[in-house]
């Protein structure tokens, strides 16, 4: 380890200097640097370099446990453990989540539908239980605002919409979005808050036209809905609060390309065993 140090400071300090400090001998580091590299080190040099490359692809998204998901299933067999100390010894570290503040407007006299969702997020299938939600982007131009429909089975975002307006309209569309994508499936359970936008007679109207199951969350109870939120903390700490919008439409380009090509298709959910979401539902279409 010491005579590392000194190679690793040989450019600012004298080699002779720094072995007297440290109490080593000159002629012994220059022998340790003369050596053929130890195996571990040629591993670990490895071994570093496809972490870097796993951190990098998906710009510093993941951590320690998912990094070495990645590692297993393309063949590079090593301990959880070791890949943290590596990424240490790397100084990467995973981008940490900020508090979250939710959206609803409860505030209205349309009225609510009975929490049927239960804060039961499981599925058996694909169609059987979907979440919506809404949340915010800032841009220079003012808030963009987002709406998504996600499948409790495979975690996937399959209707979305964006607006600068928060209203009936983009709630719609998002769910309008869902329904063509999955080809308007019947008896589907729907749950979101009880936000004006879902109480709207627009909405409730598109429930009872496409013979969805209306669920809403209680009142002021964000866990009642927990992986809508989940996913637009997820978003924020993995893209919004990286990025400085100057447009609404950059950001839409942005929000876009994450829930498209990285979210639904890339990226590993550890409510899913580490498999992304277009991973389960390949599965499930491989076994029908």
């Amino acid at each position: 380890m010491k005579f590392a140090w000194i190679k690793q400071h040989r450019d600012h300090w004298g080699i002779r200097t720094m072995c007297r400090i440290l109490q080593v001998s000159s002629s012994g580091y220059y022998d340790w640097v003369g050596r053929t590299p130890a195996q571990r080190d040629l591993d670990n040099q490895f071994l570093d370099q496809k972490i870097i490359e796993i951190y990098q692809f998906h710009k510093g998204r993941y951590g320690g446990f998912r990094i070495w998901q990645e590692l297993l299933i393309v063949g590079i067999r090593c301990s959880l453990n070791r890949v943290k100390r590596r990424l240490n010894a790397l100084n990467l570290k995973a981008k940490t989540k900020r508090k979250f503040k939710a959206t609803t407007d409860s505030a209205h006299k349309y009225p609510v539908a009975p929490n049927l969702l239960n804060r039961d997020f499981t599925a058996t299938a694909p169609n059987q239980k979907w979440v919506g939600d809404i949340t915010y982007i800032p841009t220079a131009q003012g808030w963009l605002y987002l709406a998504v429909v996600i499948d409790l089975y495979s975690r996937t975002v399959i209707g979305w919409a964006m607006s600068k307006r928060i209203n009936k309209a983009l709630v719609c569309d998002a769910l309008h979005m869902a329904l063509w994508r999955r080809g308007f499936p019947k008896n589907v359970m729907m749950h979101t808050d009880r936000g004006s936008q879902y109480c709207s007679k627009r909405y409730q109207n598109m429930i009872k036209q496409f013979q969805l199951r209306c669920s809403m969350s209680r009142k002021g109870n964000c866990w009642d809905n927990a992986v809508a939120e989940s996913f637009f903390r997820t978003l924020k700490t993995e893209l919004v609060y990286l990025t400085t919008y100057v447009t609404r439409e950059g950001a839409k380009q942005d929000i876009f390309s994450y829930i498209e090509t990285y979210y639904n298709r890339v990226r590993r959910h550890s409510s899913l065993d580490y498999k992304t979401p277009l991973e389960v539902e390949l599965q499930m279409k491989n076994a029908a």
